[in-house]
């Protein structure tokens, strides 16, 4: 099992900010990326290594979703954690697990889970599934999206691609999110500077600017996304 400084988030159950993540996987360096991505989208998690102290978790952490390995070496399997799941709160359950037959899978989902995310996986892929099952739930308020392998979080002001972090400046960050929000529609540098810099610039530049620093640090972590319809503006290709 992890310490509570590599679970991260306290142990507390007063007001919750985020959504509560339960992680159970055996594989440290999987563990260990899952924690990471989690986090950078403001998810609080706990992480256990094995089933062992799942109840006790439910009972301390109180999780919006539980995501949990099926193999897990010691104890419990990931079906008979999910039953221990069940037993103590009606919360979603996503199987995270090399286990891809459809009887696996069907035994999965007549244990009530809500999602079955085979490996090997994306990060990206764990995110978006996750952030779907929370928002079924209606656990999920943050306002995110998601453009091919691009995923945005807009509350905790997040891009994320290739399972990286983009670093972006706060204006470069505004022009994504409105590029973004509706892909494929096409945006004037005159409807970015009103939106972004106010009404009270005029400077096209700074668009052109933007754009292409933007360009650059998304392009660099696959294919392009933000492209330019000449005489009219620059769009986001779904």
């Amino acid at each position: 099992m992890l310490s509570d400084a590599q679970m991260g988030g306290s142990s507390g159950v007063g007001v919750r900010s985020a959504p509560r993540i339960l992680l159970v996987e055996d594989d440290p360096t999987l563990r260990s990326a899952l924690v990471s991505a989690f986090g950078m989208v403001g998810y609080e998690v706990r992480a256990l290594a094995d089933g062992a102290d799942v109840a006790a978790a439910m009972e301390y952490f109180r999780p919006d979703l539980v995501a949990l390995d099926v193999y897990l070496p010691e104890g419990p399997d990931g079906f008979e954690v999910a039953r221990v799941v069940r037993s103590h709160a009606s919360v979603p359950v996503v199987f995270l697990t090399a286990a891809d037959s459809v009887e696996e899978r069907l035994r999965g989902f007549d244990l009530g889970a809500d999602d079955y995310v085979v490996k090997p996986f994306s990060l990206a892929e764990v995110l978006a599934r996750i952030r779907a099952v929370l928002r079924r739930a209606g656990r999920l308020s943050s306002a995110t999206w998601q453009v091919r392998d691009l995923l945005v979080d807009e509350q905790n002001r997040v891009a994320i691609r290739a399972d990286e972090p983009v670093d972006l400046t706060p204006t470069e960050f505004d022009v994504l999110c409105t590029l973004g929000r509706n892909p494929g529609t096409v945006y004037s540098k005159a409807h970015l500077l009103s939106t972004i810099w106010g009404f009270g610039v005029s400077d096209p530049n700074l668009v052109e600017v933007c754009v292409s620093s933007l360009r650059r640090k998304l392009d660099a972590r696959g294919p392009r996304l933000i492209f330019t319809q000449r005489g009219r503006g620059y769009f986001i290709r779904p």
